[in-house]
């Protein structure tokens, strides 16, 4: 590795093993970019204050922080203790260049703020615009965040990521300059997420986690959250035919029926994920306003045909939309689009190949990882 930048600091408000969208796409950068021969370092939350180096080299440094408002109300946002500000300031100093992903968190806050006094470049990757709520005062505070701190550090980036057209659009009307702006796709790992090799497989992975083997499966995995469309995913399927429903994520089961033909198995790690994206028929995520979700991109790394919901962030993308279902999002649409492949196991066939060739093609995190190195070294 050559260059100007040696060490780099990755900040998110949540590192595995917590589970969830941004924090694996960052602990695969950290990743790729140690490979890379950088020094990596990553500043996140956890229960207690740990600083750990890993096997893949990557230095994880846990603030310490409570997480009540995520268990309690389903808000992931970490709340501090005074030992926030003095890590970033550490940290922001070693730091040829800080990445901060997302602004809405206050480990983003500090960041900025500790990478300005440090005189470092920060770059941004935005993964989301607002959330879909169901309280308006999470809403209304989402607003504010993003008008105040959030538009601040966008324009004060010198790169800004984003990963779809909506939250482009969603960062330039916030102030970000459309100059520092770059798309930038997350990669899939296609080793790991990979298509079932053939019958026998499918029939050990489903025994494993309970399921039936003589049945079509549509997989929905995501946090079981009022964004993600879970419950439409569950009422597709109770207006549906031919096919089971197998729920994998976190968050509060108690509201599904339980019924026949709905398997929920909880959260799982990467390695769990992917064994059960291979023993099922075809995925369905019926969210709004996430564009291209990294969800969807596994699913498709998996060969799985893909249902989920019209959304302007794929614009980008140029999916073929013979191959890519969009449904609208309500449970008659989304089952009766599940109803039709679960009967039709060529047109299965077809989609599942798409999409292994689209994800193998467009997903690539060498060249995500590349694309980083470039934009810290122009930073």
């Amino acid at each position: 590795m050559t260059g100007s930048v040696r060490r780099v600091l990755l900040v998110c408000h949540f590192y595995p093993p917590h589970m969830g969208g941004i924090e694996r796409v960052v602990q695969a950068e950290a990743r790729r970019l140690a490979a890379l021969g950088l020094e990596v370092t990553v500043v996140t939350s956890g229960e207690r204050a740990a600083e750990t180096v890993g096997e893949d080299g990557v230095r994880v440094v846990r603030v310490r922080a409570w997480n009540g408002l995520e268990s309690r109300f389903g808000v992931p946002f970490p709340l501090f203790g005074p030992g926030l500000p003095r890590q970033m300031r550490r940290w922001a100093r070693w730091a040829d260049v800080v990445h901060i992903h997302d602004t809405f968190y206050l480990t983003s806050w500090s960041a900025a703020r500790a990478a300005r006094r440090a005189r470092r470049p920060w770059l941004v990757t935005q993964h989301v615009e607002l959330v879909d709520h169901p309280s308006a005062l999470v809403t209304t505070v989402q607003r504010a965040v993003y008008r105040l701190a959030g538009a601040r550090i966008w324009r004060g980036a010198r790169t800004v990521f984003t990963l779809n057209a909506r939250v482009a659009e969603f960062v330039r009307g916030h102030g970000a300059s459309p100059e520092r702006m770059r798309h930038l796709p997350n990669g899939v790992d296609t080793e790991l997420y990979r298509p079932c090799q053939d019958a026998i497989e499918r029939r050990e992975i489903r025994g494993e986690f309970g399921l039936p083997l003589d049945r079509p499966l549509a997989l929905f995995a995501g946090r079981l959250v009022p964004k993600k469309g879970y419950d439409v995913a569950v009422a597709a399927q109770e207006r549906g035919t031919g096919f089971d429903l197998v729920l994998a994520g976190g968050g509060d089961a108690s509201e599904l029926n339980g019924g026949q033909g709905v398997h929920y198995v909880g959260a799982l790690p990467p390695e769990r994920l992917a064994r059960l994206y291979r023993a099922c028929d075809m995925f369905v995520l019926p969210s709004v306003a996430e564009g291209f979700p990294l969800s969807v991109q596994e699913a498709m790394a998996a060969g799985l045909p893909v249902v989920t919901t019209p959304d302007a962030g794929y614009a980008p993308y140029g999916l073929d939309t013979d191959r890519f279902v969009f449904a609208e999002r309500n449970p008659e649409a989304v089952a009766a689009e599940l109803s039709r492949l679960a009967a039709d196991a060529s047109l299965r066939t077809e989609m599942a190949k798409y999409s292994e060739r689209y994800a193998r093609t467009a997903f690539s995190w060498d060249a995500h990882a590349e694309a980083l190195v470039a934009a810290y070294e122009e930073a």
